[in-house]
């Protein structure tokens, strides 16, 4: 038995490899990585160890993020278009500059009044996770299953929400899909107590961010690339928030619709530093940091307590059956974190050392999302499995198992519920 488990254990070792600590070769390999949280959603394809003998699916439970957005606000991208058509006004721009101008302007055409809002990308994202999700557990989404779905009350959660259900009856005209976005389900769906957000806004966190961002915002090569006169720059432009303001238009352009790049402007280092400082924040804010008392990660006990309920009802009622549900990064990181999801409660206290315990886009690019399928003993129905997916990759959570990916349900919620008695969060 031993040697089974060790051999068990180095499987889902092998498996979960790719949370495995990052390294700067391995963000820079995709430059889209550096947009963390940004990163659009990278899996075209769901990874599936086919049940063991006996063994089918009947319920899955799902938490995911909205898809691709645009950036959160119009001013992101017109206050940034104003500085350079200043600069163009008063002769002060490279011919780069220019260059960047007019990618802007024409970006704009696509942006413009759409703030936050989902982008088609968006919708295609989570339609294709649903049609991956219905066709590798049919068995879930007969015509006699029990299908809910929640959103956030934010428009692209809800619209994130609408286009997953859309695809869903798209493989299954007779499905019913009871949806619902509504401050009742707030509580679970979005929590943040009352301690995170002063924690957020006056933690002692702050002052050392700001020596590190300032450490790692080199904006001065790039200015001189875009402004021919330093005179101009040093009188109408603050290069540090010009180069933040570039950055975060680099990062989302591979979540919208009109094609091109701003990753020309910017060094590897450049970028890798800038995502260094938008990773740290997340961890900080979301993640499993040690200095947070793990107080941001119990945020997501009331929907993991939700998830359990969710799971026993259904299983109790023995009809196939889903719980779907949409939200933020700022939820499905500190869920991550809370269900010990492989490497992503990894905690440390050295901000140098963040980016190897903890990478925003391995866990919460645009779409990312959680799931656990649930596959009952046809011989004896007591007899439940779950497997744990992180963004449709089989992950591993600290339990012993004989049947990697699959875990004992009862020693799954027996290990959560312990937990979450022991830091006393209800």
């Amino acid at each position: 038995m031993r040697r089974i488990l060790t051999l068990l254990s180095a499987a889902a070792l092998s498996l979960s490899s790719v949370w495995a600590q990052t390294t700067r070769e391995e963000v820079l390999a995709d430059l889209n990585r550096t947009g963390g949280v940004y990163y659009a959603y990278p899996v075209d394809n769901s990874k599936n160890t086919p049940a063991p003998k006996g063994y089918e699916p009947v319920y899955i439970s799902h938490y995911g993020r909205h898809g691709s957005r645009y950036l959160i606000s119009d001013k992101d991208y017109t206050s940034v278009a104003d500085i350079f058509h200043k600069a163009d006004k008063a002769g002060a721009l490279t011919e780069l500059g220019k260059n960047v101008m007019q990618r802007i302007d024409s970006l704009m055409e696509e942006t413009g009044g759409r703030g936050g809002d989902l982008t088609p990308l968006g919708v295609r994202q989570h339609k294709a996770i649903a049609s991956r999700m219905a066709q590798a557990y049919p068995q879930v989404f007969g015509k006699n299953a029990r299908l809910t779905a929640r959103s956030t009350l934010v428009p692209r959660c809800i619209l994130s929400m609408a286009a997953f259900c859309e695809s869903l009856k798209e493989k299954n005209p007779s499905l019913q899909i009871d949806r619902e976005s509504s401050n009742r389900y707030m509580p679970y769906l979005c929590y943040h107590s009352p301690d995170h957000g002063k924690y957020t806004i006056d933690g002692k966190w702050k002052e050392q961010y700001r020596k590190f961002k300032t450490s790692h915002t080199n904006s001065n090569r790039l200015a001189a690339t875009l402004f021919s006169d330093k005179d101009y720059v040093e009188v109408n432009v603050n290069p540090d928030d010009l180069m933040w303001g570039l950055y975060w238009i680099a990062s989302d352009m591979q979540n919208v619709e009109t094609p091109g790049s701003f990753y020309d402007i910017f060094t590897p280092d450049e970028l890798f530093d800038l995502w260094q400082c938008f990773n740290y924040v997340f961890y900080v804010n979301d993640g499993a940091f040690g200095g947070n008392g793990s107080k941001v990660v119990e945020n997501a006990y009331p929907l993991v307590r939700n998830i359990i309920d969710s799971a026993d009802r259904a299983l109790t009622e023995g009809s196939p059956a889903a719980d779907l549900r949409f939200g933020h990064d700022g939820n499905l990181i500190p869920l991550a974190a809370a269900l010990h999801l492989k490497d992503c409660d990894l905690v440390t206290e050295k901000p140098d050392s963040f980016y190897r315990k903890f990478s925003d886009w391995k866990i919460a690019p645009m779409a990312g999302n959680i799931q656990l399928i649930f596959f009952r003993n046809k011989k004896k129905p007591q007899d439940i499995l779950v497997k744990f997916m992180l963004n449709e990759r089989e992950i591993a959570i600290p339990i012993e198992t004989e049947r990697f990916p699959f875990y004992a349900w009862e020693d799954v919620k027996r290990y959560y519920n312990t937990m979450m008695a022991e830091k006393s969060a209800f």
